[in-house]
């Protein structure tokens, strides 16, 4: 079967849709996940969406980023370095949890995510205890995996 490719910013039920035109192609889908993953995108937003194209602003609401593949961590942290800084300079910690790209190891790593957020969210002072934070969650909580945590500081 040929790939289908979406440009970024085509919604995921437009995408889910055309996935699922025929009945072969639903049932291709749906077994390797492609259908779960377009629902569960459209549950958290309409489309996917391209990080350099988001405005410094929209960007600065955010205390914390969390990529799920190194190269995404990598980009992210990379198009931090090249804007130019806002009058605000406000840091922005870049969380990476490199994942599979599954259905299974996405749903498990969410759980992950969600338990380092809620940690994150209980400091007193993001800025200079989240470094130790990240570093004590990468030892204690992720034994069971060989993922490494990688945390980086950006000023925005």
């Amino acid at each position: 079967m040929e790939p289908r490719i979406f440009k970024f910013g085509t919604p995921y039920s437009e995408m889910y849709h055309s996935l699922a035109a025929t009945p072969e192609d639903e049932a291709f889908f749906l077994h390797n996940g492609v259908l779960q993953l377009c629902k569960r995108g459209a549950c958290v937003k309409l489309a996917p969406q391209r990080w350099q194209d988001t405005p410094s602003t929209a960007i600065q609401e955010h205390d914390v980023v969390i990529a799920f593949e190194e190269r995404i961590y990598d980009a992210v942290v990379e198009d931090l370095q090249t804007r130019e800084p806002t009058e605000d300079f406000k840091a922005i910690h870049v969380i990476c949890l490199d994942t599979k790209d599954n259905p299974h190891e996405a749903k498990l790593q969410g759980r992950v995510a969600l338990e380092l957020c809620w940690l994150l969210e209980q400091t007193q002072d993001l800025d200079s205890e989240a470094p130790e934070l990240v570093e004590r969650f990468q030892e204690e909580q992720m034994t069971h995996t060989q993922i490494k945590v990688l945390h980086q500081i950006c000023y925005l």
